[in-house]
């Protein structure tokens, strides 16, 4: 609250209207909106692009106050972000992975064993992100229908997550999910190369508002909607699926692996 109260005095003194601030921030004039609600949680991005714009007006320290912020117990806030405010209203997600099954995706032991191998992780913390994830994952049965496009590695298929029993359910729910129409899952051949930088999704959202991607990365996710970066990751995204078998090849793919998780 106290970062939204901020950032409203701060813009209002300078005479800058929501949507100019957004301009600044790479975001929409309804995020700037939230920020200043206290409905949305900041980014890093958002506090440092504050402080170079308001130039610790009044002393104010957008940074300090998001480190605050992501001192509170909980996940990660940044992801919280896409979830909550983007990934909700998309009309199209794309995602690509080169190592895991995309978290939409994930059966919950699958999940849990994932999230038990985090260093120095309580079995409580794990449990928590567990049911985060499940959680998240109510947006497949959203009243209103998104299409979902997921692009995966193919050595994901033989990544030991867990053990044979956990593996064999979490393809089954891939072959299970994939019947859904507005699904498409492709496998992508192990020669593509320009897919190895990294996870990232693509949301196309509803009313004329751009594109928003998320790029992984090992310590914090990135969450943006700057003309460059999201043309920059549409292009990686079109390289990686001239790699991709058709989908039907794919689901078949899927099925023969499987099988050797007996």
């Amino acid at each position: 609250m106290l970062f939204g109260a901020e950032m409203r005095r701060l813009r209002e003194a300078a005479e800058l209207s929501q949507t100019a601030v957004a301009a600044r921030l790479g975001c929409t004039q309804t995020q700037v909106c939230r920020l200043e609600k206290a409905t949305r949680t900041p980014s890093r991005s958002d506090a440092e692009r504050l402080d170079r714009l308001f130039e610790a007006a009044g002393g104010v320290s957008f940074i300090r106050l998001y480190q605050h912020i992501i001192a509170q117990p909980g996940g990660p806030v940044w992801f919280r972000d896409w979830v909550e405010e983007i990934e909700s209203i998309a009309r199209i997600l794309r995602s690509w992975d080169p190592l895991l099954v995309p978290g939409l995706l994930q059966t919950e032991s699958y999940a849990r064993h994932i999230f038990s191998q985090e260093p120095q992780i309580t079995s409580e913390e794990v449990e928590e992100r567990v049911q985060t994830r499940m959680r998240r994952q109510g947006i497949l049965d959203r009243d209103t229908p998104f299409t979902l496009l997921m692009l995966i590695d193919t050595g994901v298929l033989r990544r030991k997550v867990g053990g044979v029993e956990v593996m064999h359910e979490q393809l089954g729910h891939l072959l299970e999910i994939a019947r859904r129409p507005t699904v498409s899952i492709q496998i992508v051949g192990p020669e593509c190369l320009i897919g190895l930088m990294g996870a990232f999704m693509i949301a196309e959202l509803p009313d004329g508002q751009p594109d928003a991607i998320h790029v992984d990365s090992s310590a914090e996710g990135h969450v943006t909607t700057d003309r460059d970066s999201v043309t920059a990751i549409w292009k990686r995204y079109e390289a990686i699926r001239l790699w991709a078998y058709p989908e039907h090849m794919s689901l078949k793919m899927i099925e023969d692996v499987r099988r050797e998780w007996i």
